[in-house]
């Protein structure tokens, strides 16, 4: 099941699983309800309280289709789409093995996640492949984004700690 979200084309998938004794076998992605291909897909594991983003290519910007395999993950998500009238607004969600949500996030936003369990296994199906020259990072805890990140403990990468304010990148990349 399809879940509209208020910002074009950003999309919350309702996955299905069949359980039966044995365990569950989870459909993820299905390209025909997208009606988009996904030549690069990625995995990341990321431990409790660990930030990851906000994330962009600016050139070749991806759409992608994030699910949780394993644990739960606050979800971000920042529209940078100029023309958008929700350009500059946050959409945010939980997704996780459990709830069986996974989001498909359309080229032009800017991406983060927060690890909420021990173990949080994420996949992404990138509708481009990966461009490094052209990544950039908004940092997580920019007080015009306001953010209501659900930890006071991030872990955050070397590069992530770098990343620009919202104001920055909208003043070197806009």
């Amino acid at each position: 099941m399809i879940i509209t979200t208020g910002f074009k084309d950003l999309l919350i998938i309702q996955n299905k699983d069949f359980k039966d004794q044995r365990g569950y076998f989870k459909e993820l992605l299905r390209e025909n309800q997208l009606n988009k291909k996904f030549p690069f897909v990625v995995m990341s594991f990321s431990k409790k309280n660990v930030i990851r983003g906000l994330h962009i290519q600016n050139k070749n910007s991806q759409g992608k289709f994030v699910s949780v395999i394993k644990g739960k993950i606050f979800d971000v998500v920042l529209d940078l789409r100029k023309n958008s009238i929700t350009f500059g607004k946050i959409f945010t969600s939980i997704l996780s093995e459990n709830n069986k949500k996974s989001i498909y996030i359309p080229p032009g936003f800017a991406h983060g996640i927060c690890g909420l369990e021990k173990e949080n296994y994420i996949t992404y199906s990138c509708t481009k492949y990966r461009d490094a020259k052209n990544e950039r990072g908004i940092i997580y805890n920019d007080k015009e984004l306001n953010i209501k990140w659900p930890t006071k403990k991030a872990t955050l990468s070397s590069k992530d700690k770098d990343n620009l304010s919202f104001a920055e990148y909208k003043r070197k990349f806009l």
